[in-house]
């Protein structure tokens, strides 16, 4: 009997433990049913990825932007249906709910103001606006003057290798200090006026050397070409030297120029009309009919290259190139303003004379200027210039006129130019500001047997304001 209650008490412990085991379990039951739960909540929060099946819906607007009666949400044709809204998390959760903060700032949020519009005196600038550039920048008041000079030796070739040492430069009788020297050569801008004034035999003979005109120049210059006769006109802007410029002197080349010969001014074929026994039908007088003089516009040419030239880039060199007899008549512009365009430009004049500008002994006539000759019973006649190129040249800089007439010189002519042109010495100086007017410049330089050529003087641009 006592055998028997011993083996009941082991059974009654056996069913103790049991129960308790089976009590955790179900406890550890209960709380991975409590996890998975939790976590499908969670799963259902997190908004799904865009597809293409599933467009994003549109965001959220705030109720005051929204028409009377719609609801904030987006419209339930363009969300899933399958998926429940997200649900708000308890009040004692430790993570705050994700929608509510943005949808409280869009309803509170004002509308974002206009910056006040602050209002200066004209030619001031206001703290705020204000750049780095700004408060770096110098301002002042500068005259800064560039000569170009060319040294040439007793035989016409060009002078090399100086110094600033051998340059003296002074303004109106005063030593400037030079500010910057350079043996450099520069690119060119060149304005080419060719004369189509002149007789069709001279013209002609001037067509037959543009290509050795364009091989003068180089791939870095920029050249514009212009002719004159009574008026003036611009063939081309400036381009490079190439195709294009090569098209331009062709088609410079089926110009003409004057009638050949002398003026008919009596016999069968003259203005005068018909005549028997030597007396006009009309009149017993006989009428003294004295030819026409042709415009010859010059100074109305250079003006208008000057004027051209001033617009171009102020570090290349600037150059008009006249091909002409350098007769001038009844231009608009005199020579004075013309030249003081070219002095207020840094422009300079180089000139290759043909025709009668280039006859020994008739060139140095023809530079005499007649201005108006009063003839008793005839009336005034203005004969202007016979050669106005060497005043161009020399008050310039360019040096001297090449007077040739073959049509081999006239090549070396361009060639010696052009290259006198880009090999010049370039002086600077800061010249005293405030002076107003033309200011003389004179250039020396120490060594024997030498010529200097460089412009006489400049005008100073005005102050800017």
């Amino acid at each position: 009997m006592q055998i028997l209650s011993e083996s009941q008490g082991e059974r009654s412990d056996s069913g103790a433990m049991a129960k308790k085991l089976g009590g955790v379990l179900l406890v550890a039951l209960l709380f991975l049913l409590a996890g998975t739960t939790w976590a499908q909540q969670k799963a259902e929060e997190i908004p799904d990825a865009p597809s293409a099946s599933r467009p994003v819906p549109p965001p959220t607007l705030p109720t005051s932007k929204l028409p009377a009666g719609q609801e904030t949400r987006p419209d339930s044709s363009s969300a899933d249906r399958s998926h429940p809204e997200p649900k708000e998390e308890p009040a004692t959760s430790n993570e705050p709910p994700r929608s509510a903060p943005e949808e409280t700032e869009q309803k509170t949020a004002p509308a974002p103001a206009m910056p006040p519009v602050t209002t200066v005196p004209e030619g001031s600038v206001p703290r705020d606006s204000e750049t780095r550039d700004d408060l770096y920048t110098v301002s002042t008041t500068v005259n800064f003057v560039l000569v170009p000079v060319t040294v040439k030796d007793n035989e016409g070739r060009l002078v090399a290798g100086l110094l600033p040492k051998d340059f003296t430069l002074l303004e109106s009788g005063q030593k400037q200090p030079l500010k910057f020297f350079t043996s450099d050569p520069f690119p060119l801008s060149a304005a080419v006026v060719f004369d189509l004034g002149m007789p069709d035999s001279g013209v002609r003979k001037i067509q037959e050397t543009l290509p050795a005109l364009q091989g003068a120049f180089s791939q870095f210059d920029e050249v514009a070409i212009y002719t004159y006769s009574s008026t003036v006109s611009r063939v081309s802007d400036f381009t490079t030297v190439g195709q294009r410029l090569t098209a331009v002197l062709n088609q410079v080349k089926t110009y003409n120029g004057a009638n050949n010969g002398v003026p008919v001014t009596g016999g069968p074929l003259g203005p005068q009309g018909p005549i028997i026994n030597g007396r006009p039908v009309d009149s017993q007088v006989q009428p003294v009919i004295t030819p026409p003089k042709q415009a010859r516009v010059i100074n109305d040419a250079i003006l208008m290259a000057a004027r051209d030239l001033s617009k171009r880039d102020r570090t290349r060199r600037k150059i008009i190139f006249v091909i002409s007899d350098g007769r001038e008549f009844r231009s608009d512009a005199s020579y004075a303003d013309t030249l003081k365009v070219l002095l207020t430009q840094d422009v300079i004049l180089y000139a290759v004379g043909v025709e009668g500008a280039a006859m020994p002994g008739y060139g140095k006539l023809q530079k005499i200027h007649i201005p108006k000759l009063d003839v008793p019973g005839l009336g005034s006649f203005n004969f202007g210039y016979g050669n106005i190129l060497p005043k161009y040249v020399s008050a310039t800089g360019g040096g001297t006129v090449y007077a040739e007439n073959a049509k081999a010189d006239i090549e070396r002519a361009y060639a010696r130019a052009i290259g006198d042109a880009r090999n010049q010495y370039t002086l600077g100086y800061t010249s005293k500001p405030g002076a107003r007017g033309y200011r003389q410049i004179e250039v020396r330089v120490r060594r024997p047997d030498v010529k200097v050529y460089a412009k006489d003087g400049y005008y100073p641009l005005p102050v800017a304001k």
